[in-house]
């Protein structure tokens, strides 16, 4: 029989890590569905602070605990990118990258991103200077000056926390004074690496190929001042003023605000019955991890009345989840996939078709080796459609000259013919990789990620070889998406092989383009640009 869901919720931020706790609690049975890391925004936060009941933590520490908390009420967690619904039907429909869901309800929280402040030389050197994330791109910054614009909380947590890398890091804010809690914003004054520079704005940044110098305004007495980096330096600008909804894919489909938030009642019911939207992609006046949490159980709490109707309505007899106390739940020893992880892909790697191979050449030199060569033993477990075959660097030199290896260790995917797919790791496909490197498997060997005639057309017309390399960090939220967007065009068409490369395991790589963000495309040795590139963006770069 076909499973239904008492609730779906899209976002595993602590939104819907809550709603899930909330409405498994409740004995919904409840499938959350996370298309990178789990925790959102959080995970990536320093450090917590401001929740009442915890003294100090740090995000991941967190989100992790919410997860856990949330496995144990029996919620299913399931790593997938949803791509299309059908939300018209009392029993709606989510659609991902690899299956088709289906519940009675369907709880909205994808949050929110970094906002782009405007300012002349921000897009062009996005990437090669100008950045959005510290926790993904705050080490390539080490030894270098840093100005963070912004005077909220984030600006404020970002600033402390690069200080971990930075020479040097000042604030620049518009305001007069920090518009987050006081006892961040006492820290941030009181750092000796920090200088605030309030009543300032940024007027524009320049550079040659990395960023060389920027310039500032003061707006109470008009002073305009440059910075200058040091002969042969270059230094960071770190833009934090907020955030923008993650709503697009939902457009048309509810209603949104003109600034693209979703509006709800105080149900925090959208337009569309059945359907619920809650934490940073509603409108509201405070964006907290408080917030959040309390709109996850606001929502849990009117969906339960809802669900508990509809299926009144419809006949159907209740069904309770398997949810267990907390005191039954058991410490996993320790290896790189836990068992709720291990069972989603054993789903997954049920519907191959085909077999497909994955060879690891080692570098006994690199520790990596040993967790890639570990990792990929656990994976190839699960399924007896995955081959997995491990050697040392030189020991099959007609096979490293087949995937034109240069950098070890690194991961090679092959058909079962024995064809290499143009998809190579050379990186432990951990962290937020996890995904991309599951759907490669899924693209060789299963039915593969669809895509559109109009791609499919593009993607057979490319008749020369290209090399895509992707510089990456295993914290980077923003490279999955090019990662698999460029692998499944590389599986499509044999003309096209993509590397993923990890930038801090080789960082000859990163020196050579000189990379201060990722992710990082190069496309036949030449940088071809930063950030998050669907399909469509990376088959006009490869124009």
């Amino acid at each position: 029989m076909e499973k239904i869901y008492d609730l779906i919720i899209i976002g595993g931020g602590p939104t819907g890590l809550t709603a899930g706790i909330y409405a498994g609690r409740a004995k919904l049975n409840v499938l959350i569905l996370e298309k990178s890391s789990i925790g959102g925004q959080i995970y990536l936060t320093n450090e917590v602070a401001n929740y009442p009941g915890i003294f100090e933590t740090t995000g991941s520490n967190y989100a992790e605990q919410l997860k856990k908390q949330a496995e144990a009420f029996g919620v299913e967690i399931i790593s997938g990118e949803v791509t299309n619904m059908e939300f018209s039907k009392e029993i709606k429909e989510i659609k991902t990258s690899t299956d088709t869901y289906k519940g009675y309800s369907v709880l909205i929280a994808t949050g929110a991103s970094p906002r782009k402040l405007g300012f002349p030389g921000e897009e062009e050197y996005t990437g090669r200077g100008v950045a959005y994330c510290a926790t993904c791109d705050g080490e390539f910054f080490t030894d270098m000056d840093v100005f963070v614009i912004g005077a909220g909380f984030a600006a404020a947590e970002e600033a402390i926390f690069l200080t971990k890398f930075a020479r040097k890091v000042t604030v620049i804010a518009r305001e007069p004074e920090f518009t987050c809690a006081k006892s961040i914003a006492d820290k941030v004054l009181a750092n000796p690496k920090i200088e605030v520079k309030f009543n300032t704005e940024i007027l524009e940044a320049k550079g040659d190929i990395q960023l060389r110098s920027a310039k500032f305004k003061n707006n109470v007495t008009n002073e305009i001042f440059e910075y200058k980096a040091n002969e042969g330096e270059s230094f960071g600008i770190f833009v934090f003023i907020g955030y923008e909804p993650q709503s697009k894919l939902f457009k048309n489909i509810i209603t949104l605000d003109n600034q693209g938030f979703i509006p709800t009642d105080e149900d925090l019911a959208t337009n569309v019955e059945g359907v619920y939207a809650a934490g940073d992609i509603r409108p509201k006046k405070l964006r907290q991890l408080v917030t959040a949490v309390s709109d996850g159980a606001t929502a849990a709490f009117s969906i339960e009345k809802y669900v508990h109707d509809l299926k009144g309505k419809l006949g159907v007899e209740k069904e309770e989840n398997s949810s267990k106390t907390t005191s039954e739940v058991k410490h996993p020893t320790k290896k790189f996939l836990d068992d709720n992880i291990q069972n989603q892909l054993k789903d997954i790697f049920s519907k191959f078709d085909k077999t497909v191979k994955v060879v690891l050449i080692k570098d006994p030199e690199i520790a990596k080796s040993i967790q890639m060569e570990e990792f990929l033993s656990e994976i190839s477990s699960l399924s007896d459609k995955i081959e997995f075959q491990s050697l040392n660097k030189h020991e099959n030199l007609e096979l490293e000259k087949k995937i034109d290896a240069e950098r070890f260790p690194t991961i090679a995917f092959f058909d079962q013919d024995n064809n290499f797919k143009g998809v190579k790791f050379s990186t432990l496909p951990g962290g937020h990789e996890l995904n991309s490197f599951i759907l490669a498997l899924y693209n060789i060997a299963g039915a593969g990620q669809k895509i559109s005639e109009e791609s499919k057309k593009k993607i057979d017309s490319i008749s020369t070889p290209h090399r895509i390399k992707i510089g990456v960090t295993l914290s980077c939220s923003r490279c999955p998406e090019s990662v698999q967007s460029a692998q499944r065009i590389a599986i499509e068409n044999s003309n096209l092989d993509v590397e993923v490369i990890d930038v801090f395991t080789f960082p000859k790589f990163r020196e050579k383009f000189e990379i201060m963000s990722v992710p990082a495309i190069i496309i036949d040795d030449k940088l071809a640009g930063f950030g998050q590139k669907n399909i469509e963006q990376f088959l006009d770069l490869i124009k």
